[in-house]
């Protein structure tokens, strides 16, 4: 952070988006803030109140034998081994990321999903305030701010949690669904108004800032349903 602090500042805030790096910046707050190391804060606060057994940044080795490898498509057209399962995520990271890095399961992902299409709430105990899940789930991009974006966002804004959608640009965008893909080829998107889940994880790097034809097909069958 000390470092951090004497680099000059690409936006003044509010004036500009920067993906990935304010998460960072906001996970070393919190860990400070609340005197508990990230891991620890994310299962106290959120994870085990929502039953999320297998959410964490490492996996425990008594679980390895359920955890899956992770690949990238090769020049010849097959698969190349990028991390094997007692790789990279069987022991945990000197710097846990609040931009990513946890490991989660479709169960545990849609458990964390009924919680922000519940506004916050969990059993009826409040997680997170339903303003909070507002902030999260509405854009707060200008549109210049969009538009320098455009790379990654197609048809979208940014809420604080993710991208929201804005705008009909294919058959699976529905103004308010909101979001995000990994790099690992996972995807997890919610649509407020119909109550709608979607969860893909395939484990397939992503070869490029936008969805690949997987995910794509992957909306387009779950538009239809």
């Amino acid at each position: 952070m000390a470092t951090l602090s004497r680099i000059p500042l690409l936006h003044q805030p509010g004036e500009g988006w920067l993906y990935n790096t304010s998460s960072d910046i906001q996970g070393v707050l919190i860990a400070r803030v609340s005197g508990s190391p990230l891991p620890e804060f994310l299962a106290e606060r959120l994870f085990e109140p929502l039953g999320m057994a297998d959410t964490g940044f490492e996996v425990p080795p008594g679980k390895l034998d359920r955890f899956t490898s992770y690949y990238r498509a090769d020049p010849a057209g097959g698969l190349e081994l990028v991390d094997a399962p007692d790789g990279q995520w069987s022991r945990r990271p000197a710097f846990p990321s609040g931009a990513g890095g946890l490991v989660s399961t479709a169960d545990d992902w849609y458990a964390f999903a009924r919680m922000l299409l519940a506004d916050g709430s969990v059993d009826g105990r409040p997680l997170l305030s339903p303003a909070s899940v507002r902030q999260m789930t509405t854009d707060q991009l200008t549109p210049a701010q969009r538009e320098a974006g455009r790379v990654f966002l197609e048809g979208q804004g940014w809420g604080f949690g993710g991208s929201v959608d804005i705008e009909v640009t294919d058959p699976w965008n529905v103004p308010g669904r909101y979001g995000w893909i990994g790099g690992t080829g996972t995807a997890a998107h919610l649509t407020a108004s119909t109550g709608t889940v979607t969860i893909l994880l395939s484990q397939l790097e992503l070869a490029g800032p936008t969805a690949p034809a997987l995910m794509r097909d992957f909306w387009r069958c779950a538009a239809e349903e």
